[in-house]
């Protein structure tokens, strides 16, 4: 894995776990709005609405960069639009990125110790 794509997936997990708990604390003002006169929702929206389309962008770039088959794209688009889809996001997406350091450590020095 190249630098550009390392940090494409890495802005991709950095915005995920942000923009799904900005997801639950809408899905809270929502509520909130309607039992009592708490109304934060259009805040929130703003927010979250501005993390969403972050998110969007370093999705396509890191699918771009990345090559991920369609399944894959797809499910990390499918985890952005699901209330706590974000933290499962970040969790695969920091595991892709710690397997491609390993695997370039491994190609680097040429030798697999079993």
């Amino acid at each position: 894995m190249d630098l550009k794509t390392a940090t494409a997936i890495r802005r991709l997990r950095l915005v995920s776990a942000p923009e799904a708990i900005s997801f639950l604390l809408l899905l809270v003002c929502s509520v909130l709005k309607r039992t009592t006169d708490f109304n934060a929702v259009p805040v929130m929206g703003a927010v979250h609405g501005a993390l969403f389309v972050l998110y969007v962008i370093f999705w396509a770039d890191a699918w771009n960069r990345a090559k991920w088959s369609l399944g894959t794209a797809g499910l990390y688009f499918v985890l952005s639009v699901l209330p706590a889809g974000g933290f499962f996001a970040e969790r695969r997406l920091r595991r892709e990125a710690e397997d491609a350091v390993i695997a370039s450590r491994v190609r680097k020095e040429g030798v697999v110790n079993a």
